[in-house]
């Protein structure tokens, strides 16, 4: 029996490096497709035609834009005028809608003191300079300054303090240590003037106007006078306050430990109870008060004062 060739296919198959020796059919080039009308306003990538502005290709109708969402209007911070959202300036007071941030605040000064400059960035690349920190002398001399004006200043404290507490605190009555007239009537001697008591006096020998008379008051210490009170009259009752001549003018005379002298001339009004006057003296040791006028002169009468007070502080 003669041998079987096998088929080709089973060639093939078994030696696949072997061309095949069949025929093969050429591919069919496609047909380009039909160009179609494109309406005005077609971008170039849209398909022509119905599909166009039709349902797309899986029959589903293209959903709606959604609206823009309406904006805020912008109230005006001034006014209080509502505004359109792209306005910067308010329509009725034109006053910024949008001032931005507020400032920084200013750091209070006792940051600023020790505060230096910003430090500045350096450029990609760039090494800041070394910087050479030599002793600081300026805080060091700065201290030895204070302390030097305080050792210059510690003779001048006390005086410095006494003078502080001199001006604003009350001042307190300074009695003199003695006191003396130029003349005094019988039963009316210069003690009666600065005994305490207003319904008793002192009154010159002499009647008349008692111009040129004096009382005179020392002081055991020099004291910083600022006030002085008198009692005209022989009392502080109206009915006996008449009855002698009482002083118009008195000339104050003040001495200082140191001998200067200062004088100052007081007017008081003619009427009964105390009378007030600033009468300023530093190291006072003695005050002479000499009248000067008087009123209610007449025969008979004398120029009575019933009491004088001296107020200030010690030195």
């Amino acid at each position: 029996m003669p041998p079987q060739r096998p088929p080709a296919s089973a060639s093939r198959a078994q030696d696949p490096d072997r061309p095949d020796p069949s025929p093969r059919t050429p591919p069919t080039p496609a047909q380009p497709a039909r160009a179609a009308p494109r309406r005005p306003g077609d971008r170039p990538d849209t398909p022509p035609g119905p599909a166009a502005w039709g349902p797309d290709a899986s029959g589903h109708e293209p959903s709606p834009a959604a609206p823009a969402r309406a904006t805020a209007p912008v109230r005006c911070p001034g006014c209080g005028t509502e505004n359109a959202p792209d306005r910067t300036l308010c329509v009725r007071c034109a006053l910024l809608l949008d001032p931005g941030a507020p400032p920084e605040a200013r750091p209070p000064w006792w940051r600023r003191l020790f505060r230096r400059g910003r430090a500045r960035g350096h450029e990609a690349g760039a090494r800041p300079r070394r910087r050479r920190r030599g002793p600081r002398l300026g805080i060091p001399l700065a201290l030895l300054l204070v302390l030097a004006g305080v050792w210059f200043a510690l003779p001048h404290l006390s005086g410095l303090l006494g003078l502080a507490k001199e001006e604003t605190g009350a001042p307190e009555s300074m009695p003199p240590s003695a006191c003396h007239a130029s003349s005094a009537a019988s039963g009316h001697a210069a003690g009666a003037a600065v005994d305490g008591f207003n319904n008793r006096y002192w009154a010159p020998k002499a009647t008349g106007g008692g111009a040129g008379e004096f009382l005179e008051c020392t002081f055991d210490a020099p004291v910083r006078l600022r006030k002085l009170v008198v009692f005209s009259g022989t009392s502080t009752r109206t009915d006996e306050y008449l009855t002698q001549a009482r002083p118009a003018g008195l000339v104050a005379e003040l001495t200082a430990r140191d001998g200067s002298r200062s004088t100052k001339t007081i007017r008081l009004a003619d009427q009964a109870g105390q009378q007030t006057f600033d009468l300023r003296g530093s190291q006072t040791v003695r005050v002479r008060l000499t009248v000067d006028s008087a009123y209610g002169t007449g025969k008979g009468r004398r120029v009575a004062i019933a009491e004088v007070e001296f107020f200030g502080h010690r030195s």
